[in-house]
Formats: structure tokens, C-alpha cells, sequence
């Protein structure tokens, strides 16, 4: 039953990482490979004032969330000017370069070793020790934002969201600022990954610079394309899937070293062959 409980909260945390993925990618048109970098900013900023400075989890979670809302708003000001491939390479090089901050910082990060003993979050004497009372944070949380991500497409900022993804030049012709636009929405989804990455850090108790590089952000894409693009169901289904897919390696009876470069190739392959077979994903709306 554990087992169950802990493919139920990485299942949880998969498709809030891609529902704030999609809000870029599905809604705006804006293809980012970075999103997993701002999840490592707010997961290190609570891990450090967890441990260090013994700061309430949902405290901590909010100077995270707060950070990586700056961190992408100073990157995204840059990448808004972009568009294409000049984008994608942008978000790709802020993620080697997130990365090698993560690696490198060793006094604040702790390197390659990363950072052990983050407790698990509490609040007014309730702590949430055990995975059924943390499964029940993350489907919560999951709820909410899946919530405010229905809000948010839904008005009229939405809208507009959807113009930029359908043609950028007609939304300027009509008097709306699609470089504040894209910057909004930059924002809000690196906002969202952050509080990701702060429930991603007290689950492993755990975390080092290798969960939040470039590999994350493209299985976070992979769940979001699978999923299908402008439907903010689609990443759950994708969600699920791609968990259930991989958790079946487990069982093919492969030593640890070979799944592990068996996921990379399904990554790719599913990747490709959605992009020949099924652009729109699963549930999809929008099509790459």
C-alpha cells in the first residue's frame, strides 16, 4: 500500500509540474525546457531555511515560491524578446546554467552531494510525517492549482494568452503589450513550479543539482506534449501515463543502470513519435 501511496504523490507532483508547463507551452505557444531550474530554486531555498534556520515548511515554501518568481521574472524579460528557436535555446542555456549553480555553489548547496534531512512540512502541531498525510498536501495542492489554472484561461488575460499562441503580430496590431503578456505568464508558471519544487523537496527528504537539470524539464515537457497541449486535463492523463509506463521498468527485471537509460530512450521516443503521430497529445486543444 506505501508503494502505492508514493507513485500516488509523484503522480500528484508530475502533473502540477506539467499543468504549469502547459499554461507556456499549451496556452501561450512559448516552449520552455527551463521549468524544472525554478522548481530547484524554491526546493533549495526551503531546504536551507528548513535545516538551517528552522523556518516553518510554509514559510520557507513562500520566500521559495517568491524567489524563483523573481529569478524568472529578470530571465523572462529577456526571453520574452525571443521567438522560435532563439526561445528554446534561451531556456536551454538558463537550465545548464541553473544547473552548474547548483553544482557548483558547494557552501550553499552542498554540490553533487546535495542536501539530506529536510524535515516534512507542519503546521499547528500537525505534522505531515507519514506519505497518506503528505499525499493528501499534494492532492490538495494539485487541486488548487489546477483550479486557479482553470480561472486563469478561462478570463480574459487567457484570451489573450491564446492570441499571442495563435498569432503575436495581430495581438500588438490590436493595442495589447504581448511582451507583458508572455512576461505575466512566465511568471505565474515559474511561481507554480515553485511550489512544486518546495513539496518535491520534504517527500525525498532529499535533493541534489541532478533533479532539477535539463532531463527533468524534458520529462516535464514529454508528460505535457503526451498529455496533449492546451488542456489542462491533458497533463494529468500525461501524468499518470508516463508513470505507469515507467514504473513497469521496474518490473521488466533490468539492472538499475539500464532502465535508468531506458527512460531517456522513451523520453525520446515518445516525444518523436507524438510529434509524427499525435502533435495535439492525448487530450489535446493546440497543436506544435
Amino acid at each position: 500500500m506505501e508503494y502505492f501511496i508514493h507513485l500516488a504523490i509523484l503522480f500528484s507532483l508530475s502533473a502540477l509540474f506539467a499543468i504549469s508547463l502547459d499554461l507556456l507551452i499549451g496556452y501561450t505557444g512559448l516552449i520552455s525546457v527551463t521549468q524544472a531550474s525554478f522548481g530547484g530554486v524554491s526546493a533549495y531555498t526551503v531546504a536551507l531555511l528548513t535545516i538551517e534556520y528552522h523556518v516553518n515548511f510554509f514559510i520557507a515554501m513562500l520566500a521559495g515560491v517568491l524567489l524563483a518568481s523573481l529569478t524568472a521574472l529578470i530571465v523572462g524579460f529577456v526571453f520574452s524578446r525571443f521567438r522560435g528557436d532563439y526561445y528554446i535555446l534561451g531556456t536551454i542555456g538558463f537550465s545548464y546554467i541553473a544547473f552548474s549553480v547548483f553544482l557548483n555553489w558547494q557552501s550553499l548547496t552542498g554540490g553533487p552531494l546535495g542536501i539530506p534531512g529536510i524535515p516534512r512540512p507542519e503546521i499547528f502541531g500537525f505534522a505531515f510525517s507519514d506519505n497518506t498525510a503528505f499525499l493528501a498536501l499534494t492532492i490538495g495542492t494539485l487541486g488548487l492549482l489546477y483550479l486557479c489554472s482553470r480561472f486563469i484561461v478561462n478570463s480574459s488575460f487567457g484570451r489573450v494568452l491564446k492570441a499571442i499562441r495563435e498569432d503575436e503580430e495581430a495581438v500588438s496590431v490590436f493595442g495589447y503589450r504581448a511582451l507583458f503578456y508572455k512576461l505575466a505568464i512566465f511568471v505565474i508558471a515559474a511561481a507554480m513550479m515553485g511550489i512544486g519544487g518546495a513539496l518535491y523537496a520534504p517527500f525525498l527528504t532529499y535533493i541534489d543539482p541532478f533533479a532539477f537539470g535539463l532531463t527533468p524539464s524534458i520529462y516535464i515537457l514529454t508528460v505535457v506534449i503526451l498529455g496533449g497541449l492546451g488542456s489542462l486535463r491533458g497533463p494529468i492523463v500525461g501524468a499518470g501515463v508516463l508513470i505507469a509506463l515507467l514504473e513497469g521498468l521496474r518490473f521488466a527485471g533490468f539492472p538499475p543502470d539500464v532502465s535508468a537509460q531506458l527512460q531517456q530512450l522513451i523520453y525520446g521516443l515518445l516525444l518523436v513519435g507524438l510529434m509524427l503521430y499525435r502533435p495535439q497529445g492525448l487530450l489535446g486543444e493546440f497543436r506544435l
